[in-house]
């Protein structure tokens, strides 16, 4: 007999994120198998007896491998039970989600995928800001700062440069600085309205807003709490 797996998205972290759905699973899972960031409060919605398992992955710190949280996933499964993998965010933006759901399927062990609020819209929201504008800001983009050696990825610098787009860099403090000289070489002007979001949701919450050029010192003086970057028309306007 094979159990079943939810990946549930826990949202940036305020626990009144969660969704009904993702309040239900914690709730009926057996077994919780949780990030860094989604521990916490929200962790007090997993029912009395359940196995807590910490897998989370923090840049610069000891983190389990990824086939090594796999496997539990899959064994823990294996023993028939109810599973949440939860993952901070929503689960399908750079949280790995692929990997796991493939080594689920291998295994022939059903999963569902329960989406949750991610933390960009999060971080716009505690700003006081949309992602979008009508004629100023038309695009929205993701992307990563960090690639698996935690160096900066390859990037389309065309789009990255494009001044009428909000951008948002998930795990980019390391790499900004490398990341800002390559925009300002494609032509995006170093006063572009930028921001850093750390710990939003938390009581750990800070906004910074300014330009590129000024995030770039900023981050360096930043710790290391989960970030996001923001830049575009938008990121620098005072909420209100």
């Amino acid at each position: 007999m094979t159990g079943f797996v939810s990946f549930v998205s826990s949202g940036p972290g305020d626990p009144e994120l969660l969704t009904l759905k993702a309040v239900d699973r914690l709730g009926r899972a057996d077994a919780v198998l949780f990030d860094d960031l989604s521990s916490g409060p929200i962790l007090a919605h997993a029912r009395e007896g359940a196995d807590l398992v910490g897998v989370g992955k923090r840049a610069g710190r000891a983190s389990p491998k990824q086939d090594h949280v796999s496997r539990l996933l899959v064994d823990y499964a294996r023993t028939g039970v109810r599973v949440v993998r939860l993952k901070s965010g929503d689960a399908g933006l750079f949280g790995r989600l692929e990997e796991e759901i493939g080594a689920l399927e291998a295994a022939g062990i059903g999963y569902e995928i329960v989406p949750g609020v991610p933390s960009a819209c999060a971080a716009a929201a505690a700003a006081g800001i949309p992602l979008t504008r009508r004629l100023t800001a038309r695009r929205v983009q993701f992307l990563t700062g960090a690639d698996v050696t935690g160096g900066l990825p390859e990037q389309n610098l065309a789009a990255l440069a494009d001044p009428t787009a909000t951008t948002v860099v998930f795990m980019g403090k390391r790499t900004f600085p490398t990341l800002a000289d390559a925009l300002f070489a494609a032509g995006l002007p170093t006063e572009t309205p930028a921001m850093l979001a750390e710990g939003i949701s938390t009581p750990a919450q800070r906004i910074w807003r300014g330009t590129l050029e000024g995030l770039v010192q900023e981050v360096a003086r930043a710790g290391d709490a989960p970030a996001l970057i923001l830049y575009g028309p938008l990121a620098g306007e005072e909420e209100g």
